[in-house]
């Protein structure tokens, strides 16, 4: 299942992504986000921390360096946020 979610977003980042101009506000991108979180987390669990950071990803957001958490989550990892500020 990992496998094949991770396929997804790859297929996404070579196909779709580069019609259209840069806009995540976050660093790493939403998709690599979801990828790392995949990884490190499962397929379940990775995909709802990368769809709730597509969720935070929006104009009014200030953005920044945002890594996949150590521990599930669906909130900003704050503890190496205000490290690195």
């Amino acid at each position: 299942m990992k496998k094949i979610f991770i396929l997804l977003i790859r297929g996404y980042q070579k196909g779709i992504s580069p019609m259209f101009p840069a806009s995540c506000r976050y660093q790493p991108t939403c998709s690599q986000y979801t990828i790392e979180a995949i990884q490190q987390h499962g397929a379940l669990k990775g995909a709802v921390m990368g769809t709730a950071r597509i969720m935070r990803c929006h104009p009014f957001v200030k953005g920044g360096y945002d890594p996949v958490p150590d521990h599930f989550s669906l909130k900003r990892n704050q503890k190496k946020r205000n490290q690195n500020e």
